[in-house]
């Protein structure tokens, strides 16, 4: 019904080695993150067993990558795991003693996670001045109440004006610039330091969007992303010690790496193969790749193409790319007390725009965390830089990057005499062509149904839905590799077999895309389809 068409040399193909079981349905996942390998192990666990994971480079854990410098682990992709109750991820890294060294002040509950929630962040403008900690505090009260009102217009319906062009940046500046211009009490200096620091916090929230600016995210679908209640964790030894956890109990013959698929040909049909040539594939495939490889590879990455429905929703979900730049020093030049270094850019009080020319990419560098404790890290600084002006800072080699940031840290402290890193560590993930981005976001003019959409198994036509709502003992079909994959009915059956291609990863789930508990969660739930539709089989120990 699908095949794989992999870069691998052909003779070493892992959908044509061995026998296959007789009855098993045999189940293709196409990445080895966290939604492919939950939906393997899911499967596996419930005996499928003719499973195999093509992951495309040559590690596991897709978004998640730990990398061990001396006896310190630095994440380049996720971080935190984002709440407890309920949470998989967390529920998984409790179990297994993952978070028994954890401190309390890695334990943020905090909107905006810091590395620690111990002190305080000191932010500093370009011409090296601290801002008082009260004008932060009044500032940071006040823009996190208009936060609040920008989850109001899912949750509680309420209409978008025309003003604020349904974005979240647009709506936040400009409520946020009203009340500071509108407060009797702030002298005018105070005024324009307030007005400098929406541009900052619209930085940082770009960061945890992974869009290119906050004035891209749309304000009516903002607020049906769902926090989990309970503390953001980390994990010190690594969070691919959970995708380490969830491959363990996957044999190690089932995932392939270093097999890039090009294309997968489904709704084939499922009667006698036509030649020789043709040889049996997939009765069913999982595709987890990001929604970054699907915006620039859906046309060729599927043949047939994709239905109209499912290319308009990948064109309008936005994926952008979120950075981390890890400088590691000598000694700290920051105090004790100081869990962060935020940059406030003085000349951006009436700017409208987080879009900058790419000789001023570091612009977008909205600050640097301190990574806690340092009898874990050393003295490390975590910068982050998101959108268009990350992926001018990847073409940039690691010495002008160290460079820069030493120039900045040294300009918003008002300190000349900060060495430069002895060691710069640096995340790429817009320009990784197996990524092409961090995770998603529901642009402006989308929202959850083109996340829908986007997860819908293929085919859905109105035949497949039949077969799907009326067959509880579905069995294999032939599968093909074809040249020339048209559409066409089994007719033996009378329909085309159902879920040939499913879709998961963090894109695809309505109320948690962007999280690895969103991944996972993704996985399992195709799994879940698969599991379902053969439940019958299984029970009957075929």
């Amino acid at each position: 019904m699908q095949s794989c068409e992999s870069s691998g040399d052909s003779a070493d193909d892992p959908l044509s080695r061995g026998l296959r079981r007789r009855g098993q349905p045999r189940v293709v996942v196409i990445g080895a993150g966290l939604a492919g390998l939950a939906a393997a192990k899911a499967l596996l666990e419930q005996g499928f067993t003719d499973v195999t994971v093509l992951e495309a480079s040559s590690r596991i854990g897709g978004r998640v990558q730990s990398v061990k410098l001396g006896h310190a682990t630095f994440e380049l992709g996720a971080t935190w795991i984002h709440g407890s109750h309920g949470n998989p991820i967390y529920h998984l890294a409790e179990a297994n003693g993952l978070l028994e060294e954890t401190t309390d002040g890695e334990r943020s509950v905090g909107r905006i996670s810091l590395y620690s929630k111990n002190g305080v962040a000191c932010y500093l403008t370009n011409r090296g001045r601290r801002i008082p900690k009260d004008v932060v505090e009044e500032f940071s009260d006040l823009y996190n109440e208009v936060y609040n009102l920008t989850q109001e217009f899912f949750r509680h319906g309420k209409p978008v004006n025309a003003e604020s062009q349904n974005s979240v940046g647009v709506f936040t500046r400009e409520k946020v610039r009203n009340r500071i211009r509108d407060d009797p009490d702030d002298p005018e200096t105070t005024k324009r330091l307030k007005l400098a620091m929406i541009q900052q916090y619209l930085k940082v929230e770009s960061c945890e969007s992974s869009s290119h600016s906050m004035d891209e995210v749309s304000l009516s679908a903002f607020g049906e992303w769902t926090e989990i209640p309970g503390a953001h964790h980390i994990i010190p030894s690594g969070f691919m010690r959970v995708v380490e956890l969830l491959a363990e109990g996957i044999p190690a013959h089932v995932i392939q790496l270093g097999k890039p698929v090009r294309c997968v040909h489904w709704d084939q049909a499922s009667g006698r193969p036509r030649g020789p040539e043709i040889e049996p594939r997939a009765d069913h495939v999982i595709v987890t790749v990001s929604l970054g490889v699907l915006k620039r590879q859906y046309a060729s990455f599927f043949r047939p193409g994709l239905p109209a429905e499912k290319v308009a929703a990948i064109h309008r979900l936005g994926i952008g790319t979120t950075d981390k730049i890890f400088l590691e020093f000598e000694e700290p030049f920051w105090g004790p007390e100081c869990n962060s270094l935020q940059f406030v850019w003085e000349d951006e009080a009436e700017s409208c725009t987080l879009t900058y020319p790419p000789e001023l990419w570091y612009r977008k560098i909205c600050g640097f965390d301190v990574l806690y404790p340092p009898e874990r890290y050393g003295h490390v600084l975590s910068g982050w830089i998101c959108g268009e002006e990350a992926l001018v800072m990847e073409k940039c080699d690691d010495e002008a990057v160290a460079e820069i940031c030493t120039e900045m840290l040294r300009q918003f402290t008002g300190n000349p005499n900060i060495p430069k890193p002895r060691r710069i560590l640096r995340s790429a993930w817009g320009s990784n062509s197996y990524f092409r981005g961090s995770y998603s976001y529901t642009q402006v003019g989308s929202s959850g149904a083109d996340v829908e959409k986007l997860a819908k198994p293929l085919p859905y036509t109105e035949s497949s839905k039949m077969a799907q709502g009326s067959s509880s003992k579905q069995q294999p079909g032939h599968l093909l590799s074809s040249k020339c994959p048209e559409q066409s009915l089994d007719p033996n059956r009378g329909s085309i077999k159902p879920m040939q291609v499913l879709f998961s990863g963090e894109a695809t789930h309505r109320k948690y895309y962007s999280t690895t508990h969103g991944a996972l969660l993704s996985g399992q739930r195709e799994a879940a389809r698969l599991i379902e539709m053969y439940r019958d089989l299984f029970q009957q120990g075929t």
